[in-house]
C-alpha cells in the first residue's frame, strides 16, 4: 500500500511558516556577546514609569541600583499611584542618591499615561543615553554596560531587548508563548528586525528601550507616539522612518519580566495591545490594516483545524487521508512548541496544550476586535489612534 502523498502536500501551509520562523530565529544575536566593561562611559538615565506597581517596584528598583555601571541615574515617575508605589520604591532604594522619584503631572488630553510619564521623565533626565523600562522588570548588574557597548558596536540610535518572560501560573504558561510565537512568526529573528529599513518590519519591546538622547529628541520623543497603544512598536517605526538605526537583541540572561500574574491580567493586557496596537504591524498598508481583524481571528482557527481533525479522524468521523494530514501537522507543530517552551524556560509539557492556547488566543483577539479603538488600562480609558 503506497504512502498517501496528497496529505503531506496539504500539510505544507501549516508546517512551512513555523519552520521558516525557527530557521530565521537561528540568526538572532545576544546581548551577552558584548562586554559589560565600558571605556569612557556616558551618563545613563533609567526612567521607570509606574502606576500602581506596589507588587513589582521594589524588585525593579533594587535590581537597577545593583548595576555595576559607573555613571547612572534612575528616575521613577509615579503616575498617580494609589497603592504606595513611591513609598515602597523609597524603602527599596534606601539612601542611594542615584534615584529620584517624581509625581507625574496630570494627564493631558490625547496622551496615554505611560507615554506621558516617559516624556516627563526624559525632560528632567541628564543622561546622554535614556533607558525606558517597565516596573515589572528585573535587571542584571552587567546589563547596562553591555547595552552601551552593543549600541556603540551596532551604531544604533535605539536598542531594545527581548528578555526572559517569567511565567509561573497555568494560564501564563498556556497563553504567553502563543503571543510571543505570533510576534516571532511576524518578525523573525533579531537580525531581520535590526537590519530592516522598512518601518513596518521593525518592533521594539517597551519593557526595555535604550535611546541616544539626541536621536530621541530629534524624532520628537514620546510625544510623537502619545496616542498609540503599542507605543514601543510605533517608536521603533518612527526611528526607522526618520533614517535612524534600531537594533534588537536577545537578553534572557540579563533581563527578565513578569508581565501578568493571573488569567484576568493576561486577557486584559493582551486585549489592550493585540488589535489596537498590532494593526500598525500589518503588512500591505491601508488594505493590510483593514484586513488585519480577519487575520487576527483567522490565525487561531487555522491553527486549531489539525488537532480538531485528528480527534475526529481518530474516532472515524473523517477519512484516513485526514488522519494522515492532521497527524503530520500536529506532530511537527508539537516540535515547534517544544522548542518555544524550551527557549522561554517553561515546562515543555505545556507544549501539548497548544490547542488550548489557540482557543484563548481567539478569545482574546475577538474581545480586542470588538473593542476596536477603545482601550482600558490601569483604570483609564483611551481612544487609540
Amino acid at each position: 500500500m503506497s504512502f498517501p502523498v496528497a496529505p503531506v502536500l496539504w500539510s505544507l501551509p501549516w508546517i512551512l511558516p513555523p519552520t521558516v520562523a525557527l530557521v530565521r530565529s537561528l540568526r538572532s544575536r545576544f546581548l551577552a556577546d558584548y562586554s559589560p566593561d565600558v571605556a569612557d562611559p556616558p551618563l545613563v538615565s533609567v526612567i521607570i514609569p509606574a502606576r500602581n506597581e506596589a507588587n513589582n517596584i521594589a524588585r525593579c528598583v533594587r535590581s537597577i541600583l545593583r548595576s555595576t555601571y559607573p555613571r547612572l541615574e534612575v528616575i521613577l515617575v509615579d503616575d498617580h499611584s494609589t497603592d504606595g508605589t513611591s513609598e515602597i520604591a523609597r524603602d527599596a532604594a534606601g539612601d542611594d542618591s542615584r534615584i529620584r522619584i517624581i509625581r507625574n503631572p496630570d494627564l493631558p488630553s490625547g496622551w496615554f499615561g505611560k507615554q506621558w510619564a516617559c516624556e516627563n521623565g526624559a525632560k528632567i533626565a541628564h543622561g546622554e543615553m535614556l533607558v525606558f523600562t517597565d516596573a515589572d522588570t528585573e535587571h542584571a548588574p552587567d546589563l547596562l554596560g553591555r547595552v552601551v557597548n552593543a549600541m556603540r558596536a551596532r551604531n544604533a540610535d535605539l536598542l531594545t531587548l527581548a528578555g526572559n518572560q517569567e511565567m509561573h501560573t497555568f494560564w501564563e504558561r498556556v497563553i504567553q508563548p502563543q503571543m510571543f510565537a505570533l510576534i516571532s512568526m511576524r518578525y523573525g529573528g533579531t537580525e531581520h528586525v535590526s537590519n530592516s529599513r522598512r518601518p513596518t518590519d521593525v518592533i521594539a519591546n517597551g519593557q526595555f528601550i535604550a535611546v541616544n538622547r539626541v536621536a530621541y529628541e530629534s524624532v520628537g520623543g514620546h510625544a510623537l507616539v502619545r496616542d498609540r497603544v503599542a507605543e514601543d512598536l510605533s517608536l521603533a517605526q518612527e526611528f526607522v522612518r526618520s533614517g535612524r538605526r534600531m537594533s534588537l537583541l536577545i537578553a534572557t540572561k540579563q533581563f527578565s519580566t513578569r508581565m501578568y500574574d493571573s488569567l484576568g491580567a493576561v486577557v486584559r493586557g493582551w486585549r489592550k495591545n493585540i488589535y489596537a496596537g498590532g494593526k500598525y504591524a500589518a503588512l500591505g498598508g491601508r488594505l493590510g490594516r483593514a484586513l488585519y481583524p480577519l487575520l487576527l481571528l483567522g490565525a487561531p482557527i487555522i491553527g486549531l483545524a489539525p488537532p480538531v481533525a485528528l480527534v475526529l479522524a481518530a474516532f472515524g468521523a473523517l477519512s484516513a487521508a485526514w488522519l494522515v494530514w492532521s497527524a503530520i501537522v500536529v506532530a511537527i507543530t508539537l516540535v515547534f512548541w517544544i522548542a518555544i517552551y524550551a527557549f522561554m524556560r517553561a515546562p515543555v509539557i505545556y507544549a501539548i496544550l497548544y490547542p488550548l492556547g489557540l482557543v484563548m488566543l481567539f478569545y482574546i483577539a475577538a474581545g480586542a476586535v470588538a473593542r476596536g479603538k477603545n482601550v482600558e488600562w490601569k483604570d483609564r480609558k483611551y481612544e487609540a489612534a
